[in-house]
């Protein structure tokens, strides 16, 4: 399973609405100029300077994804672009909604280890992810789907 956040735009959205921003402060700033703001330009240019990195850097926070590889003896999490990588045993592993943060996390567990994933989901998307596990999980373990369907609504 990959789990990616969701984006508003693409990369080329995104470089046009710098490209317009830039071009709407400019205006602006050419019009405060001509009415004697001689400042005007450099706040201006500096201003979009802010604002063009700023919403780079939030576009480049969309992407951080999971991979999440399931199979009868592990659960293996990996966090992209980094490095963090955690294995748990499949049987063992425990999938845990908890309340966090004004936010619900959702945990995988075993042997006292404890990872958090999909914290750039919406609340609705961990939980659907959650179920989706353990019915993941009950099924490589032999486990009725009755059972994970009571443990889901508890």
């Amino acid at each position: 399973m990959w789990l990616k956040p969701n984006r508003a735009l693409s990369r080329r959205g995104l470089r046009r609405l710098i490209v317009v921003l830039v071009a709407l402060a400019l205006i602006t700033a050419g019009l405060g100029a001509w009415q004697g703001n001689v400042f005007a330009p450099l706040f201006a240019l500096v201003e979009s300077a802010a604002v063009a990195c700023a919403l780079s850097v939030a576009w480049r926070a969309g992407d951080r994804s999971e991979r999440i590889t399931l199979d009868a003896m592990s659960l293996e999490v990996q966090s992209l672009p980094g490095r963090r990588r955690m294995r748990f045993q499949s049987y063992w592993v425990r999938v845990l909604l908890e309340p966090g943060n004004g936010r619900q996390r959702l945990l995988l567990s075993s042997h006292g280890r404890e990872m958090e994933i999909g914290a750039f989901l919406a609340d609705q998307e961990r939980v659907e992810l959650s179920k989706k596990l353990m019915v993941l999980l009950a099924d490589f373990h032999g486990r009725s789907r009755e059972q994970v369907q009571q443990r889901c609504k508890t």
